[in-house]
């Protein structure tokens, strides 16, 4: 494959840092802002800045953003209370504002999507698709250049609910990561026209983290009263790979009937293109979508290895695998790719590259359970 060297690609000399938490959720939040603080505090300044480069098309203020995020709280502490305790936690370590913190998890919903800044790639192969007869499943995380030095992995083990080993970034709720029971959830973004007030999107996919079978995670991706949706790419250890596509009032589930799946940020089946707003803005989706396919399909012998080669992949740029900020788009389209991770659900270890994968090492993280 070849690999092309793109200019001011960022280089992260150290692994993500690891931050090991345990407790209450209130807890775990606190520990999480403590030691992620300056990353939280980046994070929320980076949000505001992007908020005000958006006011032309937004109308929205920073002021704004809080009013309107706060109207999802009361949907989140009806029923996850424990999440936003999370949050809260997070606030209180980081030494920021409540609001500040809800704002980034809802960023999504309260700017009506019309950013469309995410652009990431998620695939997921079973025991019959590898050299070893492990699950494996790889996530390229494409977000705004700013926040890539904001991320970190997290180590946690809440009382009453189990271990798990997940990425975030910044004050972010974990959500992309694997846990003790043998379930993986990867999200991608996906854009329905039916978003309402309700239980944010990054809340629902912190509860599937939680889940203990992959029946409770995909009961838990279709939670009533969800605000919109992700695609959740669930993954089990047993083999079971599913792609629940969500919007606010409707879902589909496809399942990985030969073995492989993947989703980016368009939804696959026909009745839910039918909510999808401004399909014509997810080409670079669709790009990404069959080249991936194309790869993934080409091998029934993956590999950790085979796998991270698929994430450093530049056909198609600027709408390639491995997403680059290429100087000249506008400042409101300027998403790259900030980390890259294989997981390993046998071994229980994700492998991840923090930045780019094509120019960054990767460094492996196990779960402890």
């Amino acid at each position: 494959m070849i690999k092309h060297e793109i200019p001011n690609t960022p280089t992260h000399n150290a692994p993500p840092p690891l931050i090991e938490v345990a407790g209450t959720h209130r807890e775990i939040g606190r520990q999480i802002g403590e030691a992620a603080r300056e990353k939280v505090q980046h994070s929320v300044a980076n949000a505001r800045l992007l908020i005000d480069a958006a006011y032309a098309s937004l109308e929205l203020t920073w002021q704004g953003a809080q009013i309107q995020s706060r109207k999802y709280l009361p949907f989140a502490e009806e029923r996850y209370p424990q999440y936003v305790e999370e949050m809260r936690g997070i606030a209180e370590g980081a030494n920021m504002e409540f609001d500040d913190i809800v704002v980034l998890n809802v960023m999504e919903a309260v700017t009506t999507d019309a950013l469309h800044l995410t652009r990431c790639t998620s695939m997921a192969v079973n025991e019959q698709r590898t050299a070893d007869g492990h699950i494996l499943a790889a996530h390229n995380e494409d977000w705004i250049p700013e926040d890539e030095n904001d991320v970190f992995v997290i180590s946690a083990k809440p009382d009453k609910e189990p271990p798990f080993l997940a990425m975030t970034y910044g004050g972010l709720l974990p959500n992309v990561g694997f846990n003790a029971y043998g379930i993986a959830q990867l999200i991608n973004s996906v854009y329905p026209n039916d978003s309402r007030v309700g239980i944010p999107r990054l809340v629902v996919a912190r509860a599937v983290l939680s889940s203990r079978r992959i029946s409770g995670a995909i009961g838990r991706a279709l939670i009533q009263q969800r605000a919109a949706g992700y695609n959740h790419l669930l993954i089990h250890e047993s083999g079971e790979i599913y792609s629940i596509e969500v919007s606010a009032r409707k879902f589909e589930i496809l399942y990985a009937h030969d073995g492989y799946m993947i989703h980016t940020n368009h939804y696959l089946d026909p009745q839910m293109r039918q909510v999808e707003k401004t399909p014509e803005e997810l080409i670079s989706s669709r790009v990404r979508y069959f080249r991936a396919s194309h790869l993934l399909r080409k091998n029934d012998q993956h590999t950790i290895k085979s796998l991270q080669a698929i994430q450093q992949d530049h056909v198609n740029i600027p709408n390639s695998i491995c997403n680059h900020n290429i100087a000249g788009l506008d400042p409101l389209d300027r998403e790259k790719t900030i980390n890259a991770l294989v997981i390993d659900l046998n071994m229980r270890e994700m492998h991840i590259a923090w930045g780019n994968p094509c120019q960054n090492a990767y460094h492996t993280y196990h779960l402890n359970d």
